[in-house]
């Protein structure tokens, strides 16, 4: 009796014992089920061998459809096929057809005839060119990409040229189109020069000057450029209709870029605000766009610094009121800042020059140019093309002679250039600047483990 009674309160105490000690019931737990596991484990290799299994050969009748039909169904495939061509500047209707593989006197009688049509040869060369033929070997369209024919949308749009086959012989039209864009990444380490290390990445020069425009505030790319900086870039190549253009090297806007320069390290990303005006911030929103540029030429060497000199016309020791850059004749010069051109000629040995007013009485001076390309009272904006370089006026070589001053007296531009104010990001613009900055970072995290190689973004 007493051992039945003991069993039945085993139970009882049994819950009271688990309930006064889960850890010791979980380790319990979690022990049997090992045990299970580690069961498993030396059971599983008993289970018969896969060899010793039986095998049944299962065989079904196939029948493929009859050739008649394959046939016709290949016949019902609309197949073309097109060829690609680039003009030359030799070239004529019969010479550009010829290459094109196509034999066809209509369209030969047709293209001397239609004066749209003569586009396609005459003007400048290079024009993409790519014929269509159908099924039975005629030519359905031939259309042809250049850069548009006006030069305010050069850089914009490009002109489509088609000639197609209709029911009734060829027609012709011709459209300006916008240039699309396709995202590239590259990135590079700089050996000699930039150009040369641009160069190793395939970069288009457009892009490598666009940024050596954007980082001009941070590194003065003709003093401090070292071996072994390395850049990281974003940027759009342009096509027209998807296809890669030739002209102006397919560049279109640098959209980010790193640079590292003797070890310190600057960022640039492409915003545009509300009102469509962009420019480039670093990441946390700053602008990399002072009041002035560094430097009035995209690439050159400083010959003369703001400094006495033993001036070699006059033979004599005096100050040099500005810095001259050596650069060949015809080398582009850029405004270094927004103002109004308020002298555009000649003036004793300046030679050819052009002086800009700028905010809070402040001027610029650009002489001995060859070529002068604003007028007085035209507003100008920072980096415009004002005129090239040049040797007029008391020069021994070709080269730009760059003054700054500051409500009349000269001052130092390459020290001006640094301390220069910046632009602001407006609170409203930031969230959408901080999303759109964080997915460019990412972007150019993959271009730095490129190498010197460039690549397709997708």
């Amino acid at each position: 009796m007493d051992s039945l009674q003991q069993a039945l309160a085993l139970p009882g105490r049994l819950a009271r014992w688990s309930h006064a000690h889960p850890r010791r019931v979980a380790a319990a737990v979690v022990t049997l089920l090992s045990g299970f596991a580690v069961t498993a484990f030396g059971v599983a290799p008993m289970a018969p061998d896969a060899a010793d299994l039986p095998k049944r050969l299962v065989v079904e009748d196939y029948r493929p459809d009859g050739l008649e039909a394959q046939l016709d169904a290949l016949a019902a495939q609309h197949l073309s096929l097109t060829r690609n061509e680039v003009t030359r500047a030799n070239d004529s209707a019969a010479s550009l057809i010829k290459r094109l593989g196509i034999s066809d006197a209509e369209l030969s009688g047709f293209l001397l005839n239609d004066v749209v049509s003569r586009k396609l040869w005459q003007g400048r060369p290079g024009k993409l060119v790519a014929a269509e033929m159908d099924s039975s070997g005629r030519l359905a369209r031939l259309v042809a990409r250049y850069p548009a024919e006006q030069d305010n949308q050069f850089s914009t749009h490009f002109t489509r040229l088609t000639i197609a086959r209709g029911d009734t012989g060829f027609s012709s039209t011709l459209e300006t189109v916008p240039l699309g864009t396709t995202t590239r990444l590259a990135s590079g380490v700089v050996r000699s020069s930039l150009f040369a290390a641009t160069d190793d990445a395939n970069l288009p020069d457009p892009i490598a000057t666009q940024m050596a425009d954007v980082f001009s505030t941070d590194i003065d790319f003709h003093r401090e450029l070292r071996k072994g900086d390395t850049f990281s870039v974003v940027y759009e190549a342009l096509t027209a209709d998807g296809e890669p253009i030739t002209w102006n090297q397919g560049a279109g806007r640098v959209l980010a870029a790193d640079f590292v320069n003797d070890g310190h390290a600057y960022t640039a990303v492409w915003f545009a605000g509300a009102n469509g005006k962009g420019t480039y911030f670093d990441m946390d929103g700053r602008s990399k766009r002072s009041a002035f540029l560094a430097s009035p030429l995209a690439f050159s060497r400083i010959t003369s610094g703001f400094s006495m000199r033993f001036h070699p016309i006059l033979q004599t020791w005096r100050r040099h009121e500005g810095v001259d850059y050596g650069a060949p004749v015809g080398t582009p010069v850029r405004s270094v800042g927004d103002g109004v051109v308020s002298f555009a000629g000649q003036q004793n040995g300046y030679g050819n020059v052009i002086q800009i007013q700028h905010s809070d009485n402040r001027m610029t001076v650009y002489a001995h140019l060859s070529r002068i390309d604003v007028r007085r009272g035209e507003h100008v904006d920072q980096g415009e093309h004002i005129g090239d370089v040049g040797m007029t006026g008391w020069a021994t070589g070709p080269h730009l002679h760059f003054e700054f001053k500051v409500n009349g007296a000269v001052r130092d531009p390459l020290s001006i250039a640094k301390s220069a104010e910046t632009l602001t990001l407006d609170a409203a613009s930031r969230p959408r600047f901080l999303a759109q900055a964080s997915a460019l970072k990412s972007e150019l995290g993959v271009a730095g483990t490129l190498g010197t190689r460039t690549t397709e973004a997708y």
